[in-house]
């Protein structure tokens, strides 16, 4: 099943506007970004956030699960996603923690 766009919205609303979170849609699903960076999916209308140890010891107890089959384990959240102070915080502490993006590389052009 996929996600519902009215879901993906509603995530990125309860994120502070300084975080920069955005959507791509990605393989029937979306892909979560903060400021650029890739920190997580949503899937089934799930949001699950990339795991990172501040990430972890700012849950306390996070619930892991992989967002689709063959996927590694995320953080999956669950209530929280109401919580928009507690997820933002959460978005910022994982954006904190994973590496800044790697320049893409210029196209070649097709001959």
């Amino acid at each position: 099943m996929a996600s519902d766009p009215s879901f993906v919205e509603y995530v990125l609303d309860q994120l502070d506007a300084d975080l920069g979170g955005s959507q791509k849609k990605m393989f029937g699903e979306y892909g979560l970004y903060s400021n650029g960076k890739f920190i997580g999916v949503i899937c089934d209308n799930r949001l699950f956030i990339k795991p990172t140890d501040p990430g972890r010891a700012f849950i306390q107890d996070p619930v892991e699960a992989p967002a689709y089959p063959g996927a590694k384990p995320s953080f999956l959240i669950g209530d929280r996603i109401d919580d928009g102070e507690w997820l933002s915080e959460l978005v910022r502490i994982t954006a904190a923690a994973l590496p800044a993006p790697k320049p893409k590389k210029p196209r070649r052009p097709k001959k």
